[in-house]
């Protein structure tokens, strides 16, 4: 524990997992990205669909989840980020099967009673309440662990292309770029699988819906880039100008 690459990897590690998973749990609440800014909904016509920017909470997660892949691939290549990812995939659908599972638990009577209404006065079923927000449907489950390792995999391998191309230059290039390919995936999939596989969606839909959220990532894998820069600047003050080097050119080759 006194290395500082395998303190640095649990850090990494530990906060990919968490922002994962968590982005997973809040997934199911919709917000308007519109609403949130004060502006007015944007009614995008697109493939015969009147859209709005209207997001997954997920979305507030995965910007993380992507600035730390690629810091991983930085430090660590190809092989830490597929070693992550596999062990990540695992957990979210150990997290899926564990919120079957409690929300299949009889609720405790006191509890329904006590929470008969919501903070408006209104009918609430807390029970049924809290599965509905917990528990995801099987198209959405699979569609979500399969666009996630999907978009790991892929930006793992285009970083890595990117940086040779570049001789380990321009690291907003190969981070945002990386980005920008794999979230393409990711944008479509989950609702191909969710919606269109298992539910009734016109495939039309699917790609105007998936454009729609593509265009929220690609602007958001933009603006984190400053970010990317930050934290690189940190971990090569904390390893060390020689080690990072080092870490890197091992993580190019490897």
């Amino acid at each position: 524990m006194n290395n500082r690459k395998t303190i640095l990897l649990i850090i990494l590690c530990g906060f990919f997992i968490t922002n994962a998973v968590t982005a997973e749990i809040i997934g199911s609440k919709i917000f308007s990205v519109e609403a949130l800014l004060g502006m007015k909904p944007a009614h995008i016509q697109l493939l015969g669909f009147t859209l709005d920017f209207n997001m997954s909470a997920g979305v507030l997660n995965w910007p993380i989840v992507f600035i730390i892949s690629d810091l991983i691939n930085e430090y660590y290549g190809v092989k830490g980020v597929k070693m992550i990812s596999y062990i990540t995939t695992v957990l979210i659908a150990y997290t899926f099967f564990v919120l079957y599972g409690a929300s299949a638990l009889p609720p405790a009577p006191f509890w329904v009673e006590l929470n008969q209404t919501d903070a408006e006065g209104y009918p609430l079923n807390i029970n049924n309440a809290y599965s509905i927000i917990l528990n995801s449907g099987m198209g959405i489950i699979i569609g979500s662990i399969l666009a996630f390792l999907l978009g790991q995999i892929t930006d793992a391998y285009i970083f890595k292309k990117l940086r040779l191309l570049t001789n380990n230059k321009h690291i907003w290039l190969r981070a945002t770029g990386s980005t920008v390919f794999s979230q393409l995936l990711d944008s479509f999939l989950v609702i191909f699988v969710a919606f269109y596989v298992f539910g009734n969606w016109e495939f039309k839909q699917i790609l105007a819906v998936g454009s729609v959220n593509y265009i929220y990532k690609f602007a958001v894998a933009i603006l984190v880039t400053p970010l990317i820069y930050l934290l690189h600047f940190a971990i090569d003050k904390y390893l060390g100008k020689e080690r990072s080097e080092e870490l890197i050119e091992e993580a190019t080759y490897s």
